[in-house]
């Protein structure tokens, strides 16, 4: 039979633990003063994890002297593309120039992908690719609130897939994001007080787990029609969708979602079937509104690349859709400029005439046939003359200085 004992903790003649509190440190984040659409992420969520232990946080876009000066027991700063790196370099410098600050962190696109770069110019040596254990955080809305005018002020911003099946040579992803990670939940990454969902996924197609990443979103309710204080909810899977995974079971659950705009990539003029069939599996859909990414300069022909806008305004007159197409020029992973030429199909010329086109549509070539054969020509023939001209020439041609286009982005 077993024997129970009353036992009497006397919690007094035990020895206490000595416990060291740690003394709040202050954080500055910086992201240089470059043009971006999207606020920086990465920071967000360092900012998340320091104020849950209970550091002070400070966020500027740029070099501020008076900031410099102050002590910081730890600077962090952003970095965003290659060919932002005058302005990232000079920002870090900046920095440095108060030595009681040694502790200065740095990542990003940039600082990955240029690291020993980095390194030699600043002696910095820069953290590569994601940091773990604070990308799954939360990120801080508030922290960014009346820096600057980023064009995501109402969406909250994540991921649901991290990484990408496809290693093509032009994409940083690879190197970035090595492994594919087929879902992350949105719990922490969506706020209640804003309307939109912006979700950054490189692949979102490519995940087993689709149709629970589709209910999730629902869940969280940016269903189509879903409306947020009496306004029309949007998720918009920024990146873009792979048409050669882009299923009718795929397509039918993205038609379950408040999307807009549906963003499919038309990289190469090898996907030009594949692209209408599933721009057409769209429409079937009931949606209406998409947009398409169209790179340009890599291995394609100035004839390729009007070819695929053309098609969009064709499709846009067959099927009444509204389609924006956004042209974004290939610049090696490693170029710290645009001025990237080593296509032997194209001439400097020829870039720069398309850029002076996109400068007046403001990056983006809108849906309508007679102002597109006004900016980029009748046939492909035409827009090569157009894009050889001097610049004066393009820049003023009168239906296109007048020309103000309104996109979804």
């Amino acid at each position: 039979m077993t024997e129970y004992r009353k036992v009497t903790l006397n919690l007094d003649s035990l020895e206490r633990p000595n416990i060291l509190v740690r003394k709040p440190r202050r954080v500055f984040l910086i992201e240089p003063a470059y043009k971006v659409k999207y606020p920086p992420l990465g920071l967000m969520k360092i900012s998340t994890s320091h104020k849950q232990q209970g550091d002070e946080v400070v966020f500027y876009k740029g070099t501020n002297v008076e900031l410099r000066e102050q002590k910081w027991d730890t600077i962090y700063i952003t970095t965003m593309f290659t060919y932002q790196w005058n302005i990232t370099i000079n920002t870090i410098k900046f920095y440095q120039r108060n030595k009681a600050n040694t502790n200065i962190k740095v990542g990003g696109i940039l600082a990955s992908l240029l690291h020993e770069d980095v390194e030699k110019e600043t002696g910095i040596t820069p953290h590569f690719g994601l940091w773990e254990e604070v990308d799954r955080l939360a990120p801080d809305y508030k922290l960014c609130e009346g820096i600057y005018n980023y064009h995501t002020n109402d969406a909250s911003i994540g991921y649901m897939t991290r990484g990408c099946i496809w290693h093509c040579p032009y994409c940083a992803v690879p190197r970035l994001e090595p492994e594919y990670v087929p879902y992350i939940s949105l719990e922490k990454q969506v706020d209640p007080d804003k309307k939109d969902l912006l979700l950054l996924d490189n692949n979102i197609l490519a995940s087993s787990e689709f149709p629970r990443i589709v209910q999730e979103i629902k869940k969280y309710g940016f269903y189509k029609d879903a409306k947020f204080k009496g306004r029309l909810r949007y998720v918009d899977f920024n990146q873009g969708v792979d048409a050669r995974l882009l299923t009718e079971e795929k397509m039918k659950l993205l038609s379950e979602l408040a999307i807009k705009p549906l963003r499919i990539a038309f990289d190469h003029i090898e996907l030009k079937k594949v692209y209408i069939e599933k721009i057409r599996l769209a429409h079937k859909f009931g949606i209406k509104h998409l947009s398409n990414f169209i790179l340009f300069n890599y291995n394609d022909t100035p004839e390729d690349f009007y070819e695929r806008l053309r098609i969009n305004i064709e499709l846009n007159e067959e099927l009444g859709l509204s389609i924006f197409s956004f042209p974004m020029r290939f610049i090696p992973l490693d170029a710290r400029d645009r001025k990237h030429v080593d296509n032997p199909h194209w001439t400097a010329q020829q870039l720069r005439g398309i850029q002076c086109i996109l400068h007046a549509t403001h990056g983006v070539v809108g849906p309508k046939r007679p102002f597109f054969e006004k900016a980029f020509g009748k046939d492909a023939g035409e827009f090569k003359h157009i894009i050889e001209q001097p610049e004066d020439h393009i820049f003023h041609r009168e239906k296109m200085k007048q020309y103000r286009t309104k996109t979804e982005s």
